[in-house]
């Protein structure tokens, strides 16, 4: 089992959403709700460039990303925001022995306390943004992670909110449980779409890999 993270395992696109409106006021820059959902399931760096050419930054990507992530992960301080029925599925996974992955576009640093606050255990892998070298839709983040597994991808199932993200597991072979959450994701292909994670176990996913 392959997890995304942002908006699938945690609810914290809305910390993200906030951080940026902080670093558009501190620069005094233009900045909107229909400009801060084009970057849900992004790549960082790539959502860097984007909200460097929107605000007119003279900061780089990267220090923007930095930036963004200082925030974010000081809210994660306060509070971790599980999405529902998420931490219930992962403890029954880990309960039937199914091996799972993280595999989100965020870095290390803000993936760490996320997976702290789990019990040990919980994903065998984690997968960051700073360890591909190409972001989602690309499929390297979810080849990595199966060949990090020792599993095929073709029988991986992978948990996604955005498009982004689920372009970039069924390149790699997956079956795609969808579950959008901030915005809409289109259905069709090897997609699977749900509104909620409740009432989901081990058992039942088992029969959704295509």
């Amino acid at each position: 089992m392959l997890w995304d993270m942002d908006g699938t395992l945690v609810d914290t696109e809305p910390y993200w959403i906030a951080t940026e409106f902080e670093l558009a006021a501190e620069y005094d820059a233009h900045w909107s709700e229909a400009l801060a959902l084009q970057l849900v399931g992004n790549d960082l760096l790539t959502s860097g460039r984007f909200i460097q050419q929107q605000m007119g930054l003279a900061l780089t990507p990267e220090e923007i990303v930095e930036r963004l992530l200082d925030g974010v992960v000081a809210r994660l301080a306060e509070s971790v925001p599980w999405r529902p029925g998420a931490r219930e599925l992962l403890a029954d996974l880990r309960a039937a022995g199914v091996p799972c992955a993280l595999v989100t576009m965020s870095y290390e640093r803000f993936a760490a306390p996320i997976v702290a606050a789990l019990p040990p255990g919980s994903f065998q892998t984690v997968v960051t943004g700073d360890r591909v070298e190409h972001g989602k839709p690309h499929p390297e983040p979810y080849l990595t992670a199966a060949a990090e597994l020792g599993v095929d991808p073709s029988r991986c199932l992978a948990i996604e909110d955005s498009d982004t993200g689920c372009r970039s597991a069924e390149a790699a072979g997956c079956t795609v449980l969808t579950v959008p959450n901030h915005v809409p994701v289109p259905g069709g292909g090897r997609r699977v779409v749900r509104s909620s994670l409740l009432g989901l176990s081990a058992d039942r996913l088992g029969a959704l890999v295509l």
